[in-house]
């Protein structure tokens, strides 16, 4: 069980991307080898030409992004063997038609056509075979990690099924300690034994060779066994805080688990100048790039709105940005003119009856956000960043959600970890949980884990589940 943005994930997922990679490589060299076998002197050729490594990372991860947009490295993908065959196919199909514009638009990253076919014939096979292999490995072999949970109440049960539900991270819930004697050894909770009282940690902790303790106690005072604990840390053991396990195995920081000193003490949170920099020319790149990129598809969508109903093609609103500041954020239109009478703000909800039919397409794969490129190119706005809201909905919000004007410490985002993890807003409650997403973005924020957010939008949007 690795960390990655402070995210618990499978090591079963990243040991299956390192296989792949390496076995996809290896294809492709065979390839070269049974094209040119009975022509050494192509081979050797082959052998030394200096964009022979180039033109086989293309492929390779060309091949994994697809492999990744078709969920095919993710842990709730279905198990089914015959299912899991058909992505892969259909990810290499998919990586060969693309492979094949990249190919026209620049001839001289080809392989060669028959090196390329064979190629991906051997990847295909190896893949879908190699898969079946890992699985049985890993059913027979893979890593355990055992954790006991300290506390039985509320909190303690809520991680005990936050570790239940995340079986892809070999997790094993040995059980309960109790710090108090009311719960004795032999009680159960929640299906999980009550292993017996902190003062037997040492020899529960040797008996199930644990690996990890999460402190889960409501309230510490008095209850925390700090000596027996701080012995278990220096030999090894894993001590961890359950606001702490909470946010890694969910993605998000639970506002009604966290203390206000967890924000002061916890690691993250960082923010330095260069990286500020970099942000900001990466949405200067992306901004231009993709304004041009979409300009005939926003020609398009321009006429679509204009022919089926009246109002203008683009949406003004103001929205809530950096430091508390309004801006006017674009869109193109998605619902009736008057779908806001007498300009009251209201929340936009599945199936919003006030949408158009060309506006329930746009929303669906988000091509109504497009003009929010120009947001992005003026600096109102991020590529990646907290979803900005509307000033009314702000001030409603800020009284009823705690540290909901910390999401504002940043520039707001054309799209978000709390965009690709809780895809729809419609009230307070939704905004409440999605905060708990923004605090975890502002605690973990780098280019890399922006690099993330912005692969799992493509996507969402691929599939057509975009939200509002």
């Amino acid at each position: 069980m690795f960390r990655i943005f402070n995210q618990f994930v499978s090591v079963k997922s990243l040991f299956l991307l390192m296989i792949e990679c390496f076995l996809m490589v290896a294809c492709l060299f065979c390839a070269v080898e049974l094209r040119f076998w009975n022509n050494p002197l192509e081979l050797a050729r082959y052998e030394v030409w200096p964009d022979f490594e180039i033109q086989i990372a293309l492929v390779v991860v060309t091949c994994l992004i697809c492999l990744y947009l078709n969920d095919l490295y993710s842990p709730e993908t279905t198990g089914d063997h015959v299912d899991r065959i058909l992505r892969v196919e259909q990810s290499l199909g998919a990586a060969s038609l693309l492979l094949g514009l990249l190919y026209f638009l620049f001839p001289g990253m080809l392989l060669s056509r028959y090196v390329f076919l064979i190629g991906m014939t051997l990847i295909g096979v190896s893949l879908g075979f190699g898969r079946r292999v890992l699985d049985k490995a890993w059913q027979t072999s893979g890593p355990m990690q055992r954790v006991a949970i300290l506390g039985t109440g509320q909190l303690a049960m809520e991680v005990a099924r936050e570790m239940t539900r995340r079986g892809d991270l070999g997790i094993k819930v040995e059980g309960f300690l109790s710090p108090a004697w009311s719960s004795v050894e032999g009680d159960t909770i929640f299906g999980f034994p009550v292993l017996g009282s902190t003062a037997d940690l040492e020899k529960i902790a040797g008996d199930r060779a644990l690996s990890r303790i999460v402190v889960a106690l409501e309230d510490r005072r008095g209850a925390l066994p700090t000596r027996e604990l701080v012995t278990q840390r220096v030999r090894g053991l894993r001590i961890d805080e359950a606001a702490t396990a909470l946010a890694a195995l969910t993605g998000r920081i639970s506002l009604h688990v966290v203390r206000p000193s967890w924000f002061v003490f916890s690691e993250g949170f960082h923010r330095s100048r260069w990286n500020d920099v970099l942000k900001r020319a990466l949405d200067l790149a992306v901004g231009i790039a993709g304004l041009v990129l979409a300009l005939p598809l926003m020609i398009l969508v321009a006429i679509a709105v204009r022919l089926e109903s009246k109002g203008p093609i683009i949406y003004r609103q103001i929205r809530v940005g950096r430091m508390d500041r309004n801006f006017e954020m674009l869109k193109f239109r998605s619902m009736r003119q008057d779908a806001e009478k007498a300009n009251e703000a209201r929340w936009a909800v599945q199936n919003d009856p006030r949408v158009t039919r060309i506006g329930g397409f746009l929303r669906k794969y988000r091509v109504d956000e497009l003009p929010q490129f120009w947001n992005v190119i003026r600096g109102d706005m991020s590529f990646v960043g907290p979803r900005p809201e509307r000033p009314s909905f702000v001030r409603d919000l800020r009284e009823k959600v705690p540290y909901y004007d910390e999401r504002h410490s940043v520039r707001p985002g054309l799209t978000g970890w709390a965009q690709v993890q809780f895809s729809y807003g419609s009230s307070v409650d939704d905004a409440y949980t999605k905060l708990e997403y923004d605090l975890f973005y502002l605690k973990n924020m780098s280019l890399m884990f922006d690099l993330a957010i912005i692969l799992k939008t493509i996507k969402i949007v691929a599939g057509g589940q975009g939200g509002r």
